[in-house]
């Protein structure tokens, strides 16, 4: 599953609708429960009187069901999701100068509305359309906080589904999972059966409560704010590459770029390699991207940020919300490391990072008197822990982010898909294109020689022997994001989440 842009996305011709929850005016009620820390900073920061408060904050998901579209069908569809999700039937109000508080609406008295967009049924044009009506009415201070949108095929008795969200209401593991549920959904309605309960649908809300909880017993002493207080020692985010930025307008849109740097049979050969020597895929990537780092900038220490999910129980596993923190990560290498030693460095570099993997970052920063936000960052996700992620395939499944302006941002998104390894990133304008392009073919290169260099030393082998293998080493943690073992036992494996850090 690709991470990109709208506009990357081939939407094929025909009927577009767009599809908006409603409510009475009166249906909003005071809630006590907070919102979660980095929720409250992220309502702080926008302006609301901002003609464009979508621009360069929402993301989605877009797909094709495998169905013909019926309406009435579809917008129960949608009413079911509504009722099901609190975080979707939730809102802010800002009557307390700068202080954002919750409202919630009850699961009843959501009602979704279809807007027939009759003149435009070009598939081009219904993409720009699509891009600059999410731009105009997604915002974290006005309700509905997500929309969705649907283009009937008549020809192939189907539909193509656009779901877009502001943040604070939808974080990556959404956006993917959310392909199935609606899927699910709509099969349900069609059939004229009671929608799937579970536990796992667990309130946003709820757990903000923990973690405000959480986050107020965090102090100046703490471990993880010493980690952060040392990563950010010289008074700054760190920046990817600063030396290779060139000016740039600041209304220029980032560059956006996506490849595969693995096919499926290399890909493979690198996991054998890494089974022999007992580390995960997503070291291998941290340790890859700081080799690539020092080839082509000079630089023996990679600094950076990775946003990691925060769904701590069960109950949350299927919740439609923004359940993230984020994490410093710093890896130095040695002048000249080979990539199997940087492996072993990156790797205790990341089990380093847990240390702040329950510590609110927003609060954090606070604590530390920084009003700067993430500059760079990576992110890795293993698409098999997904539930019937290959029919998300199928579906042409696509997690979309909205094209940022911002002129020192770089992040950088690593995928673990059934048909490979890829890799998406956007950086800003004034970054050289081939700059980056060198940078990327360097990454892939690195990785590509870890299973050379793992067949290459015969100490390897000899220390592995009879040992366990990565997958069943219980002590081979690498800070890769985690559920508990409640949650990890239904999808096989730890959740790998790909998110935009705020």
């Amino acid at each position: 599953m690709e991470y990109t842009h709208l506009s990357e996305f081939e939407i094929r011709s025909g009927a577009l609708s767009m599809w908006t929850p409603e409510l009475a005016a009166d249906a909003w009620q005071a809630d006590d429960r907070p919102l979660t820390s980095v929720h409250t900073d992220y309502c702080a920061s926008v302006d609301p009187t901002d003609p464009l408060p979508g621009r360069g904050r929402w993301i989605g998901t877009a797909f094709e069901m495998d169905a013909p579209l019926d309406r009435h069908s579809w917008r129960e569809t949608l009413r079911r999701w509504h009722a099901r999700h609190e975080g979707l039937r939730t809102t802010v109000t800002t009557a307390s100068p700068g202080q954002a508080r919750r409202l919630v609406a009850a699961p009843t008295a959501v009602d979704i509305a279809e807007q027939p967009v009759a003149a435009i049924t070009d598939g081009t044009r219904i993409n720009e359309f699509l891009r600059a009506t999410l731009e105009e009415r997604l915002s974290p201070l006005v309700w509905p906080h997500c929309l969705a949108a649907t283009v009937e095929h008549a020809d192939t008795a189907d539909f193509t589904v656009l779901v877009a969200a502001d943040h604070s209401v939808m974080d990556a593991y959404a956006q993917a999972i959310l392909i199935l549920e609606l899927r699910t959904l709509y099969r349900e309605v069609v059939a004229g059966e009671a929608a799937r309960e579970s536990v796992t649908f667990g309130s946003a809300a709820d757990f903000a409560v923990l973690e405000r909880a959480s986050a107020a017993e965090l102090g100046p002493d703490s471990a993880a704010v010493a980690m952060w207080r040392e990563f950010l020692a010289d008074g700054a985010m760190p920046r990817f590459a600063p030396q290779a930025q060139r000016p740039a307008r600041a209304d220029l849109p980032q560059p956006s770029v996506s490849r595969r740097l693995l096919d499926l049979t290399e890909l493979e050969q690198v996991e054998a390699a890494l089974d022999q020597v007992r580390h995960r895929m997503s070291v291998a990537v941290f340790a890859a991207l700081a080799v690539a780092n020092q080839q082509r900038f000079g630089a023996d220490r990679m600094r950076t940020v990775m946003p990691i999910a925060t769904r701590p129980d069960l109950r949350w596993m299927e919740s439609m919300g923004w359940f993230v923190n984020v994490v410093p990560v710093d890896i130095a290498l040695t002048p000249g490391v080979g990539v199997v030693a940087a492996m072993d460095l990156a790797r205790a570099a990341l089990r380093r990072s847990r240390t702040a993997n329950d510590a609110s970052w927003s609060r954090v920063l606070d604590l530390l008197g920084v009003a700067e936000t993430p500059r760079f960052g990576i992110s890795f996700l293993d698409i098999r822990v997904l539930p019937g992620y290959e029919l998300v395939a199928d579906l042409r499944g696509r997690t979309l982010r909205a094209e940022s302006y911002s002129p020192d941002e770089v992040f950088l998104w690593v995928v673990r898909a059934a048909d490979g390894l890829y890799v998406s990133t956007r950086y800003p304008a004034g970054f050289p294109a081939e700059v980056m392009d060198e940078f990327l073919t360097a990454f892939g290169h690195a990785l590509s020689s870890i299973t050379a260099a793992v067949h290459a030393d015969p100490a390897i082998g000899e220390a592995r022997e009879g040992q366990p293998s990565a997958a069943a080493h219980a002590g081979a943690t690498d800070g890769r994001c985690e559920l508990p073992q409640t949650a990890r036992a239904l999808h096989t494996d730890t959740l790998r989440v790909a998110v935009q850090a705020r």
